[in-house]
């Protein structure tokens, strides 16, 4: 079974239910280990309830992006991982970690990229007046949210949606999308493997 890694900055609803779909065997993985550049964060706190190992930083206490994920690498690995998950990691991927995991990096995103980039997407998409927003997985690259798209799923927008209920919508589709489409990636790494 392969290893992943959780890269997360907030809650980690995301990071919850990727954990969730392995202990029910529905995600055939072992999440390993999570990343956390938010000491605080409550998604530290889902780790420790789970029992999986967490290594958390301050980005400000390092002098460079490549020192930290220096110190990322040496985390991976360490717990000798296969793939990386982005779940609400609110931070560019250096060279570092590109380089190390090429195309073993994904992310997902709430809106239908190329749509809506980049942090408070869930409010672009509102202020655009748009009737479909939606979900995207996608391989992670240097620039911001510009790697291939993996998969999409649609979510509409109701003329009474505000941020907080358009969060809610895109967040049931995520909690369910992003764990079966890191299962069905990781069934075709084992294939190459």
């Amino acid at each position: 079974m392969k290893r992943i890694a959780v890269f997360a900055s907030g809650s980690g609803s995301n990071f919850q239910a990727i954990v969730d779909h392995v202990k029910s065997g529905k995600l055939k993985a072992n999440v390993m280990l999570l990343v956390c550049d938010k000491p605080g964060a409550k998604v530290v706190e889902r780790a420790e309830k789970e029992q999986i190992p967490a290594f958390v930083f301050d980005p400000k206490q390092y002098e460079s992006k490549e020192q930290f994920e220096e110190d990322i690498l040496q985390q991976l690995r360490h717990y000798q991982v296969d793939f990386i998950v982005l779940a609400g990691y609110m931070r560019l991927i250096g060279h570092t970690l590109l380089d190390a995991f090429a195309g073993r990096i994904v992310n997902i995103h709430p809106s239908l990229l190329p749509a809506f980039p980049g942090k408070h997407a869930i409010e672009q998409a509102l202020r655009a007046g748009v009737k479909i927003t939606g979900v995207t997985i996608h391989y992670v690259d240097e620039g911001m949210d510009t790697g291939p798209i993996i998969a999409q799923r649609a979510v509409e927008i109701s003329e009474d949606d505000d941020a907080n209920t358009l969060a809610e919508k895109i967040h049931k589709i995520e909690h369910s999308f992003y764990p079966e489409t890191i299962g069905k990636i990781l069934e075709k790494l084992e294939v190459k493997a």
